[in-house]
């Protein structure tokens, strides 16, 4: 079961994804979804898309959803990147082929950013757990 937007219908997979399609349309400057967001959850910028997600489902229509492929990644928390890639492909939204907006290009350089702070952060704890192993005595 997914939900829609009740801002503008746009039906997700569930409340993390719906969750996102706030945070990500909002971010790009959607003025109606930015004052939904707002009234409801005026924190919602210092929320986890988990979080977000409680609150946005309690406003939004529950909506079938169609079956998802055999070998899908269903446990897998969409990031706002893959959100901001999936609105991009939907209709209505413009064009990823023209020039983005000042606003969408800030969204894209921070999605790119936390997305390689959080690649870094991986990659240093292995790291650290790796030197940890070497450094033990049998």
């Amino acid at each position: 079961m997914g939900y829609a937007c009740p801002v503008c219908s746009t039906e997700e997979a569930d409340g993390v994804h719906l969750a996102n399609h706030f945070a990500v349309t909002a971010s790009l400057g959607r003025e109606d979804h930015l004052e939904w967001l707002e009234h409801h959850a005026p924190d919602w910028n210092e929320r986890s898309p988990e979080q977000l997600a409680e609150i946005v489902t309690e406003h939004a229509r529950e909506v079938e959803t169609p079956e998802f492929e055999a070998g899908a990644d269903h446990g897998r928390s969409p990031s706002l990147e893959d959100e901001l890639a999936a609105q991009s492909r939907r209709s209505g939204r413009g064009s990823m082929t023209q020039e983005p907006s000042p606003e969408a290009q800030g969204a894209l350089e921070e999605a790119r950013e936390l997305t390689r702070q959080r690649y870094e952060s991986t990659e240093s704890a292995d790291d650290e757990t790796s030197a940890e192993s070497d450094n033990e005595t049998p």
